[in-house]
């Protein structure tokens, strides 16, 4: 699947990419919120599951409707690294791991919520969705759809066999992205590799469009430069002049 090949819909205050996998479409929906928040809708015979929610009012009401036009019943969300948006779609079953739930309601991921709520006001729906069923590693079929469960330090990334897509936090192969010191980039480093033996079509993140094995692999490139540049600065001001 080409990262370029979609349907574009644009909404009212977002955009909507359409990904046809024949059996199964992928709905990317950039929100075009403050802190551009990605959400996805993977459909499967008329049934659909969310990886992530929104966590602006008017865009929980947008995909709300959109949803509705598709005439989708939404089986799930799989709530990884954003628990924000708790107003949207109510009455639908919440899946996280114990993980991600602990770092959206107590850790570092309720601190950012705050945060926001401080920062946006009355916009942003600082809720916290409440999670009606724990995951676990391993394979889940929800909706009719398979997808594999992988327990990260924070929460969970997801893989999607049948579309051979794999979603996480972040990737972004041409923007900066947090890397807390040469280990953590070790870790990323690893695992951008086993994206690139799995051969994944597509990655999907929480704040960028669907990227590509070539993204993946620019990826690995910047961080293992951003190591190189480390190790021969001796103090932080050196180091942001070198990445710039």
């Amino acid at each position: 699947m080409n990262k370029n090949t979609y349907e574009k819909v644009v909404l009212a205050k977002g955009e909507m990419h359409v990904y046809d996998f024949g059996g199964i479409r992928l709905h990317a929906y950039q929100t075009k919120d403050p802190i551009d928040d990605e959400v996805f809708v993977v459909e499967k015979a008329g049934r659909a599951v969310l990886l992530e929610s929104p966590c602006f009012f008017d865009n929980n009401r947008e995909l709300e409707a959109y949803i509705r036009e598709r005439g989708l019943t939404v089986d799930g969300m799989l709530l990884a690294y954003h628990m924000a948006g708790g107003s949207f779609l109510p009455g639908v079953r919440r899946y996280a791991t114990p993980n991600a739930d602990a770092y959206g309601h107590n850790g570092g991921g309720r601190a950012l919520i705050d945060n926001f709520a401080a920062a946006f006001g009355e916009a942003f729906d600082s809720s916290i969705h409440t999670v009606t069923d724990s995951l676990e590693e391993g394979p889940v079929v929800i909706g009719g759809i398979e997808f594999h469960i992988r327990v990260t330090q924070e929460a969970f990334d997801v893989e999607i066999p049948e579309i051979q897509a794999v979603f996480t936090h972040m990737l972004g192969h041409d923007c900066h992205s947090i890397v807390a010191g040469a280990a953590h980039a070790d870790a990323m480093i690893a695992q951008l590799n086993g994206y690139l033996e799995k051969g994944y079509a597509l990655v999907l993140t929480s704040h960028y469009t669907p990227e590509d094995l070539k993204d993946v692999r620019t990826k690995i490139d910047y961080l293992q430069n951003l190591k190189a540049i480390a190790a021969g600065c001796s103090d932080a001001a050196a180091f942001k002049e070198q990445v710039k």
